[in-house]
């Protein structure tokens, strides 16, 4: 390997590393991730085994016998040796209540707590006090509900000691059911396609990326670029510089300016309040509206960018092609037509393709200004996911789902970037020129 090449690998590490942390490292994450159930309530690093009415639900739906069922959900309080061996071992018990209890009362069950608790006031050697009493209750506690058992061994030795003469598989059952922790499967992707609002958020999105994209990202883009050539240098770059303030305003401010244009108190309330119309919240009174106001917060955005790239592409081209054509009587518009749409072919491709992605994936403008509303109008499939995993109303956060939903944003940008190439003719405009030829 020549010199060159070992400082041209050496220059381009610090750039791999930053993409392959970056970039590849989460897609793969989220790719991994996706494939779980994990959660705020599972935990990240495994969990226990815990019956809870929800669990007895889920089983009576999978066809376990209403009598098992309320056998497992049944408190019962059983004198057994295991019991006695973890009171005694514990030392908190007084030995004395526990040999009595070994001696002339092992085996006896007890429906409840209360009754378990007379039956030991009854004892030649019960507890001297109420508190000593409620200390042993829980040792001698034979119930599955509430129950936390770290271990599947330690869960089917419980189910054993109930005597419910569950087969090995229907153990297995419970114990899956029952399991806190999270697990592997495709889970995710059944409920995401199983649930009707997923397709109202898909629906969204495309609305949201197409009107963004058509309407300013590249249409007023274009339009900003070919104003602003035909200017006069200072005013040109007068026009340039006003369009990039909503770029480098902070998000948050940026926001709340039009949020106080839309307010009840807003500015636009504040000017119809003189021909007697009624104040409201412009931006959330109603889908359309709150459509119109994400549509046009994130435009004003986006098209600043595109206004750039254009306008360079635009400088680029010959000004001899151009000089040509007004000798020959082209207008303005025929300018456009034939000479610079064609030229600037290349960056309006790039534009669209780098908008069109950077659109399925943005959220933070919608949850600034809407956060989805009115109700889910103007919920995204970005902001679906990020609600999902990291900001709900319930307070469970479901990492494994959000990341399913992140994946899919994923695979649908590769297949729009895939038809991008394809519909701009890519291996078109790579060829070598034909001069070159």
């Amino acid at each position: 390997m020549s010199v060159s090449a070992r400082l041209g690998i050496l220059f381009l590490a610090p750039a791999l590393i930053f993409v392959t942390l970056f970039f590849f490292a989460p897609v793969v994450l989220t790719g991994v991730f996706s494939f779980t159930n994990m959660s705020t309530a599972t935990g990240i690093t495994g969990g226990a085994y815990q019956v809870t009415s929800n669990v007895l639900r889920q089983l009576a739906d999978e066809g376990f016998e209403k009598s098992t069922l309320d056998r497992l959900g049944a408190k019962s309080y059983v004198v057994s040796a295991q019991a006695l061996v973890v009171a005694t071992t514990e030392g908190v018990v007084d030995k004395a209540v526990l040999v009595e209890l070994e001696s002339k009362h092992l085996g006896k069950t007890y429906q409840s707590r209360r009754d378990f608790e007379r039956f030991l006031k009854k004892l030649k050697n019960r507890p001297r006090s109420t508190r000593d009493l409620k200390k042993i209750s829980p040792y001698f506690r034979a119930s599955l509900m509430g129950q936390r058992f770290e271990s599947e061994e330690v869960l089917f030795a419980m189910l054993a000691s109930l005597d419910l003469g569950l087969p090995d598989p229907q153990m297995r059952h419970v114990a899956r059911a029952s399991y806190t922790g999270w697990v592997w499967g495709t889970g995710n992707f059944k409920r995401m396609f199983s649930l009707g609002d997923n397709l109202r958020v898909l629906r969204n999105t495309g609305i949201y990326v197409v009107a963004t994209l058509l309407l300013f990202n590249t249409g007023f883009a274009l339009v900003l670029a070919i104003a602003t050539f035909y200017l006069p240098g200072r005013h040109s770059a007068f026009f340039r510089g006003l369009w990039l303030l909503p770029r480098i305003t902070p998000p948050v401010l940026y926001v709340l300016l039009w949020k106080w244009l839309a307010w009840d108190t807003g500015f636009i309330n504040t000017i119809l309040a003189n021909f007697d119309i009624q104040s409201r919240n412009w931006m959330l009174d109603t889908g359309a509206n709150a459509w119109l106001f994400v549509v046009l917060i994130n435009g004003f955005v986006g098209a600043s960018m595109g206004m750039i790239i254009f306008a360079s592409a635009i400088k680029a081209i010959p000004q001899t092609m151009l000089h040509a054509s007004e000798v020959d009587g082209a207008n303005r518009w025929q300018q456009i037509r034939h000479i610079i749409l064609p030229q600037i072919k290349w960056p309006i491709m790039f534009i669209t393709v780098y908008q069109t992605l950077s659109l399925l994936t943005s959220f933070e403008y919608i949850w600034l200004s809407t956060d989805g509303g009115p109700g889910t109008s103007t919920e995204v499939w970005a902001l679906a996911a990020f609600h999902a995993a990291l900001d709900n109303y319930w307070g469970n956060l479901q990492y494994g789902y959000g990341a399913a939903l992140a994946l899919v944003l994923v695979v649908i940008g590769v297949v729009m970037s895939l038809i991008y190439l394809r519909l701009f003719n890519f291996d078109a405009l790579i060829t070598r020129p034909r001069i070159e030829q």
